[in-house]
């Protein structure tokens, strides 16, 4: 951490000797300082549009960054001036919001040396080359993009020097990849054209111009950022509502989602077959290994399970070591053929299970309950739940590992 502190400061005073070093102003004062407040408060407008993201256990804003047009424009002192009154009122804010970090106040020197060493080198490099691009058509739309490519660079060699000196970014390939995953070509033409504009309206103090196009800018970034949360709100829906209706051990679907495809299978009308599951004498597996080893035999059992299904299928883990299936889109004859199948896949196929530092097969066996009937205001699925289970009691009655099905009233052994 050291280290790092010590990074942030050898930027933060390098920009300072950039800074003053330097020479004056490129502009006047009075100019100067109607552009720096028209920047710091859309910046700070701005502010809570900005992503943050994380590498490992260290977090990072980025967005885009007005800071390439007020460099080239202001210079580097100027820039420095920008970016310690903005840097510091973010970090003034988030200070009374409660929202700071832990360690926001160094990351602060960060932001203000990083950010005004960057485009203080798009100063210099703009000064540099604009007589030669300005003799082309387009030349300076040219130039500001090949500036917020060379500037996107510098940043990322400063951010992945950051996360290297703290253990975060470990190799080059890490450092390419982490550079690959945070940019994005149309942020970048986003960035070049928008800065190009600023700069055009700077140059020639269009400041009601200036101030529209950052208006713009903000409605539709607000808009674009409006929905990317709606999205993310939504992901995040989907993805609560997925663990609440997925069993944890094995991935299938719970009773609870059973419950639910039940409700809604009750208005189809179809024909279906309701099979209910259970491994025979699974207390035995528990007590001769360990509910671990019980575990992973459920696993295997749910993954022998459905691969017999088609996507029209349905599997839930409805109990302990007892599953059921919605056997959709088939004759009664087709869906005891397949219940038969998995039942002698079940008896043919074992667990590989690591028990005492050793590798061991277990294997198992089921009893099968299977009902097939076509849904009804007489019939639900909830009844023809509760006859396969019934059924597969029977099974267990007759010496398990063994199918009991009915279709409608003849009862029949398998």
């Amino acid at each position: 951490m050291l280290k790092a502190r010590l990074f942030d400061f050898s930027l933060f005073f390098a920009s300072i000797a950039v800074a003053f070093g330097s020479g004056a102003l490129p502009i006047e004062k009075k100019i100067l300082f109607t552009a720096l407040f028209i920047y710091w408060f859309f910046s700070l407008l701005y502010n809570h549009l900005r992503i943050t993201a994380q590498s490992g256990t260290v977090k990072f804003d980025y967005g885009i960054n007005y800071s390439l047009s007020f460099g080239i424009f202001a210079g580097p002192l100027g820039l420095f001036i920008f970016e310690a009154v903005f840097r510091f009122m973010v970090y003034f804010s988030r200070k009374k919001s409660k929202t700071a970090d832990n360690d926001e106040f160094f990351d602060t020197f960060y932001n203000i040396g990083a950010h005004a060493l960057i485009y203080s080198a798009a100063f210099f490099l703009y000064g540099l080359l604009h007589p030669f691009f300005d003799r082309f058509p387009f030349g300076f739309w040219v130039l500001i993009f090949l500036l917020a490519v060379a500037t996107m660079m510098i940043s990322y060699t400063f951010l992945s020097t950051a996360f290297y000196i703290m253990g975060e970014i470990k190799t080059v390939r890490q450092a390419i990849r982490f550079f690959k995953e945070s940019n994005n070509i149309l942020d970048l033409g986003k960035t070049a054209f928008t800065n190009g504009l600023l700069l055009l309206f700077l140059q020639e103090q269009k400041w009601e111009m200036m101030i529209s196009l950052f208006i713009l800018n903000y409605l539709v970034s607000r808009s674009f950022h409006s929905k990317s949360q709606s999205i993310q709100h939504k992901i995040e829906r989907d993805k609560f509502e997925q663990m609440a209706y997925t069993d944890f051990l094995t991935g299938v679907a719970n009773r609870a989602l059973m419950d639910l495809k039940m409700s809604e299978l009750n208005q189809s009308g179809e024909r279906l077959g309701i099979a209910v599951i259970d491994i025979d004498d699974f207390k035995s597996i528990n007590d001769s290994y360990n509910h671990a080893v019980g575990d992973r035999v459920i696993q295997h059992f749910a993954e022998t399970l459905k691969a017999y299904l088609s996507k029209d299928d349905y599997i839930f883990r409805s109990g302990g070591e007892e599953f059921t299936l919605f056997l959709r889109n088939k004759s009664v004859d087709e869906t005891i053929d397949l219940v038969e199948r998995i039942r002698l896949g079940i008896e043919q196929s074992a667990a590989v299970v690591d028990y005492q530092s050793r590798s061991h097969s277990v294997s198992v066996t089921a009893s099968f309950g299977l009902y097939f009937f076509k849904v009804n205001e007489q019939i639900t699925m909830d009844k023809g739940y509760i006859y396969a289970d019934q059924l597969l009691l029977q099974s267990k009655d007759l010496g398990k590992n063994k199918l009991t099905f009915i279709e409608e009233t003849a009862i029949q052994i398998g």
